[in-house]
């Protein structure tokens, strides 16, 4: 680790430290440590940002809403296009970042170069398309208009998991709706938004339009910054509990909001379904991130008559799964965020095992330094039993063998969650059925994948509120105006 004025190298790539605001890279009254959890080695001192920083932000972005609001959607589109284009150019420093603070093996951080970098792209082509409507009353009298216009300053927060997709997801509808945003990245996962925020500089974003202002003082940025009323809008991932705290305050102001919460996906094999193509999706859906994903398949429900088989088979796959560092071309499973993760992952083990659960892989953690748990498969998983109630968030793949598939959709909608699920079958039409009597945003069809910058994310019940991505996710930067014109 070398520091300098502001800036870090992080495994050779050049990356602010600092906060922006205004236009202006700035440094904090304090700092924070961010560490490499596949080696617990620290990486960068980033500046902590005060609640006296997040209102000089929002300062910034509420001076700079008129005139970016103004701004032509085409040359709106055309900065977030260059901004598509050297995050691409810049794939393998993105990467290098993502995995040396978030753990993830390089492969899959390229991937999520990939897909945050998409974001950018089809919200760049979405500013164009922002169209009100023109009609006459019913009674004749006068004319309907109705046209779009920007929310206001957002403020973002994004997770530590996707860091730069989380990003760009959230910063490309904005800036393509015309509204100014104040980001906060996650405390473990700072730099990759300071490079992002510095991409979207080079590439045009004016002062004041994007500000950046890391914390480890989440909840009272967050109060402040959502009891002012210039903030109009309130974008959070994480989790329900989480978001339950930022709704109840986003109500003081009545501001618009959006929460991608928490999930516990199933992942349903019905007796039909093609068993070398589920156990494909299953190491995908389960995992991608090593489990750390809201849209991860946290139960698996098989049905009797490929139990067996499957079973078998997932097992197989799972034991040769390598866990390490993510730099290392060998892994293929990096380490969990942190020793918090590490201890909630083992205790919903250890308790599904002294329910009853066998275990068929893994079980426990790795050994030595890092944050590493054993990619595992449970079966004999008891219905009730937590593990089968709560979001893992990590390696474990809890197995439930039902009868029949009215068995497995009660199963699959037995919880407060209502995110993504996942089928397996070769019936077309038996899965358009399980579509609509699954109780989840998003469903993937004999895949094991969902997430896609043209689709809209997002989940029903206790998973959320509003869409992400899609020609829906920029809606929820905009406002309807109504406008009734005399037709004398």
């Amino acid at each position: 680790m070398v520091s300098r004025a502001g800036r870090t190298d992080v495994v050779g790539v050049s990356v602010p430290t600092g906060l922006f605001v205004g236009g202006v890279w700035r440094r904090a009254a304090g700092a924070f440590t961010v560490d490499d959890p596949a080696t617990m080695h620290p990486l960068a001192e980033v500046a902590d940002g005060s609640v006296t920083d997040a209102l000089a932000a929002l300062d910034a972005a509420h001076a700079a809403q008129d005139a970016w609001g103004r701004t032509a959607p085409r040359e709106r589109a055309e900065v977030l296009r260059r901004a598509f284009d050297e995050v691409v150019r810049r794939t393998d420093d993105f990467a290098a970042v993502i995995t040396a603070e978030m753990g993830k093996p390089l492969a899959e951080a390229r991937g999520e170069v990939a897909y945050g970098a998409e974001f950018l792209r089809w919200f760049a082509e979405q500013t164009a398309h922002v169209h009100g409507d023109f009609g006459t009353a019913p009674s004749g009298a006068f004319h309907v208009l109705t046209t779009k216009r920007p929310v206001g300053p957002s403020y973002l927060v994004i997770p530590w998991n996707f860091p730069l997709a989380m990003g760009t997801r959230k910063i490309g509808a904005a800036l393509a709706a015309g509204c100014t945003v104040v980001l906060k990245p996650a405390a473990q996962t700072p730099l990759t938004s300071a490079l992002l925020v510095e991409v979207l500089e080079a590439a045009g974003v004016p002062a004041g339009v994007v500000n950046l202002v890391p914390t480890t003082d989440a909840a009272a940025q967050s109060a402040a910054l959502m009891a002012d009323p210039r903030l109009r809008k309130v974008s959070f991932t994480g989790s329900t509990g989480a978001g339950r705290t930022l709704l109840r305050q986003a109500a003081d102001q009545v501001l618009r909001t959006s929460m991608e919460l928490g999930g516990n996906s199933p992942f349903i094999v019905l007796e039909d379904a093609d068993v070398d193509a589920a156990v494909e999706g299953a190491m995908l859906a389960k995992f991608r991130n090593g489990g750390e994903s809201c849209v991860a398949a946290n139960r698996f429900i098989v049905h009797a008559a490929v139990a067996e088989e499957f079973t078998a088979r997932f097992v197989e796959r799972v034991e040769a799964l390598v866990p390490g560092p993510g730099a290392d071309p060998t892994t293929t499973i990096g380490p969990l965020i942190d020793a918090r993760s590490v201890e909630k992952v083992d205790a919903l083990v250890q308790a599904a095992v002294s329910d009853g659960a066998v275990v068929r892989a893994g079980g426990s953690r790795v050994e030595g330094a890092g944050y590493f748990y054993r990619p595992t498969v449970l079966t004999d998983v008891a219905p009730g039993s937590r593990i089968s109630g709560e979001e893992v968030f990590g390696p474990v793949a809890p197995i439930t063998v039902v009868g029949s598939e009215d068995e497995a959709v009660a199963l699959a909608n037995a919880t407060q969650y209502g995110l993504a699920a996942f089928v397996y079958t070769r019936d077309v039409a038996r899965a358009l059925d399980l579509g609509t009597r699954i109780e989840a945003g998003m469903i993937g069809v004999n895949r094991g994948l969902v997430s896609e910058a043209g689709a809209p994310f997002g989940g029903v019940k206790q998973s959320g509120l509003g869409r992400e991505g899609g020609h829906v996710g920029i809606e929820e930067y905009l406002e309807t105006v109504y406008l009734a014109v005399d037709r004398s």
